[in-house]
């Protein structure tokens, strides 16, 4: 149970001793950073939830191989229709959460990126949540709790999620991907996030291209270090992320040089002016001159 999710394992703990008293709560809330397992944990439990042997999580139960399948009509999931999750999203669950189980003993629904719904949605949803039938859960998955209204929170249980450890992030890299050599930077990059590791570890050469960029800084004369920042002009798509990834490189390198304490100072600017439609060539342009003067 919950085999190959990394981290959170008191969560992990409560959750399957709840399981075994068949003891749960009618509505969880799972809040913590995205891409750090509590999607992978919620439909782990919910499966259990919904097993119909007093085993629980049989694997082999009617419920459990639809569950695999894909298609238990007791579960399901809602995501957001665009940029949020609307009302009408709302009431469809609410249409079906009054019918009784089909296969299972339970039915589940899982709404993620519930902080997105709208007020509407949530005042609608809390009227479920006040009263919901004796056979439903459900399971709400945010990345931020201040999007909740208070009103909702208070008819949850709340379950917030640690981010994942720099250590656990690259071990979990390495045995899945056989990455060697993967640089400190980019496991801070991840900022906790298994998810966020693995969009990085798809760009590894990019960011340590980048890597390179900021640590020759002040081996190289400004003509051979714009030269060899050919990299960051080339990556304006992702042009917030290397930003981000440069101050981590730069607060690493404030430990041995206090002299890249005013350079984070540079990169923010940069990034304001890229959110104001800056010429992007110019502002790096800008950024890496002011970086290289400073230490120079």
């Amino acid at each position: 149970m919950f085999q190959g999710i990394i981290g959170n394992n008191k969560i992990k703990d409560e959750l399957l001793k709840s399981v075994k008293m068949k003891r749960y709560s009618h509505s969880y809330l799972f809040i913590g950073t995205s891409g750090i397992g509590k999607r992978l944990i919620a439909k782990e439990f919910a499966k259990m939830i919904m097993c119909d042997s007093d085993e629980k999580y049989c694997n082999k139960c009617n419920s459990c191989l639809k569950f695999d399948s894909g298609n238990n009509p007791d579960f399901m999931e809602i995501e957001p229709d665009g940029t949020t999750i609307k009302i009408d999203q709302i009431r469809e669950l609410q249409r079906k959460a009054i019918e009784s189980p089909i296969i299972s003993n339970r039915k589940v629904y899982i709404i993620n990126d519930a902080d997105l719904m709208t007020i509407e949605a949530q005042n609608c949803l809390l009227k479920t949540l006040e009263e919901p039938p004796d056979f439903v859960n459900i399971i709400l998955i945010g990345s931020n709790e201040g999007s909740f209204l208070s009103t909702i929170k208070s008819r949850c249980t709340i379950l917030k999620f640690e981010n994942i450890s720099d250590d656990d992030i690259e071990k979990f890299l390495k045995e899945k991907y056989n990455l060697k050599n993967i640089p400190k930077s980019i496991i801070e990059a991840s900022l906790g996030s298994i998810g966020k590791a693995e969009t990085l570890k798809d760009k590894a050469e990019l960011y340590i291209s980048i890597d390179e960029v900021i640590n020759n800084i002040e081996n190289l004369n400004l003509i051979d270090t714009l030269k060899n920042a050919d990299i960051i002009y080339k990556s304006q798509d992702d042009k917030q992320e290397i930003l981000e990834y440069i101050e981590i490189i730069l607060f690493n390198k404030i430990r041995k040089n206090i002299k890249f304490l005013n350079c984070i100072n540079y990169v923010e600017e940069a990034k304001k002016r890229l959110k104001a439609n800056s010429n992007y060539n110019m502002t790096i342009d800008n950024m890496i001159i002011t970086i290289w003067e400073e230490i120079h």
